[in-house]
């Protein structure tokens, strides 16, 4: 059985099609998972207030589609979200991860390769949650098992993609690491996307320490990549 300090872990599987909802359903839960069932986006804006701990996100919703419904909800939920997608572009597939997504999967897809997904990203945010705070300097607090970040006793708020960043750079710094590198090791080597939504995060990033008057801890290495500085 998945579960997470004895409690069953919770999917919230949003699709507009039933068949496909309930037939993920049926097989989430013969895996020990707790199933929250959406039929639209609508449904799935309001069971996310649940706080699942993975969300299945159909893209293609008549209502409200899955890009909206991934974009609205990264404000309160910060556990991994993979969509699913009949189909795919480049400029989705950045518009989707620039909305929050963790990773793609393409329709039809097999269900082993669904539930080994879902499985590895849940694992990832178990092995994160077991981490505790860190203190760079005088001013700036990472939280790793809370993630969140402090500056001067302030709160800093980031969409989880970059703190994922921030968390992989910040633990190995000092290192260089070309967009590649973190775009494998932050959205996972099995994603389809584009590395150059590496480069947009941390402008953002960037931009929220700037506005808090922090100074710049992530460092361009021009030609190789970027760096935490130490």
């Amino acid at each position: 059985m998945s579960e997470k300090n004895g409690a069953a872990q919770t999917l919230l599987i949003a699709d507009d099609e039933r068949d496909i909802v309930d037939m993920l359903k049926r097989f989430f839960e013969r895996k020990g998972y707790r199933v929250l069932p959406a039929y639209g986006g609508q449904e799935a804006l309001r069971l996310a207030q649940q706080r699942p701990d993975m969300i299945l996100l159909d893209v293609n919703m008549p209502d409200v589609n899955g890009l909206e419904v991934c974009d609205t909800i990264r404000g309160f939920v910060s556990c991994p979200i993979l969509l699913l997608t009949a189909r795919i572009e480049d400029s989705d597939k950045v518009r989707g991860f620039a909305a929050g997504a963790d990773d793609y999967v393409v329709k039809p897809f097999s269900l082993d390769e669904l539930a080994a997904r879902v499985a590895a990203h849940l694992r990832r945010e178990q092995r994160r949650a077991c981490r505790g705070e860190v203190r760079f300097d005088a001013d700036l607090v990472i939280d790793y098992a809370q993630r969140t970040v402090l500056f001067r006793g302030e709160p800093v708020a980031f969409a989880k993609k970059e703190f994922d960043i921030i968390e992989f750079l910040s633990q190995n710094s000092g290192q260089v690491f070309d967009r590649e590198r973190i775009y494998d090791r932050v959205w996972g080597m099995e994603s389809d996307g584009d590395s150059a939504v590496v480069a947009e995060h941390i402008r953002r990033i960037r931009a929220k320490l700037a506005a808090c008057g922090a100074e710049t801890y992530i460092e361009t290495v021009w030609g190789c990549g970027y760096k935490w500085r130490r």
